[in-house]
């Protein structure tokens, strides 16, 4: 699903696509910990390769994955971010704690809601945050 850059973006801010998690998926650098990871929400719900390209590309190396497959069955529906520690476009470091809502199997009787609650952990190596873990 390739997204209009005028269409209300997924990860909940209200801005615009085009204007919030767009040009992040377009290359720009994410100027916190939090947009990077509300990008990152938004790669999850838009899907498709490019986006599994653009969560490995923003996920640091030293936690990365070699190979991501995104769940087609799971539609991820809204983000809501709790708390956020540092972070900041001057920090190295950064904590994003979240709930992202999901339905698995969307269009189907069986359907299922869910929430995934998760504490992050980012970095900011040469001027670009980047996920490096959930928090335990």
């Amino acid at each position: 699903m390739t997204l209009d850059p005028g269409a209300r973006c997924p990860c909940g801010s209200g801005d615009t696509y085009g204007a919030c998690c767009g040009r992040f998926h377009a290359g720009a650098a994410a100027p916190t910990a939090e947009s990077l990871m509300r990008s990152r929400f938004s790669a999850f719900a838009q899907g498709g390769p490019e986006m599994r390209d653009y969560l490995l590309a923003t996920w640091h190396p030293s936690t990365r994955p070699p190979t991501l497959e995104l769940d087609d069955s799971t539609r991820w529906r809204r983000l809501d971010v709790v708390r956020t520690e540092a972070g900041g476009p001057f920090d190295d470091y950064g904590i994003v704690e979240f709930a992202a809502h999901y339905v698995e199997a969307p269009t189907t009787p069986e359907a299922v809601r869910g929430v995934m609650r998760e504490t992050s952990r980012f970095v900011r190596e040469d001027g670009r945050w980047f996920y490096v873990e959930p928090l335990a």
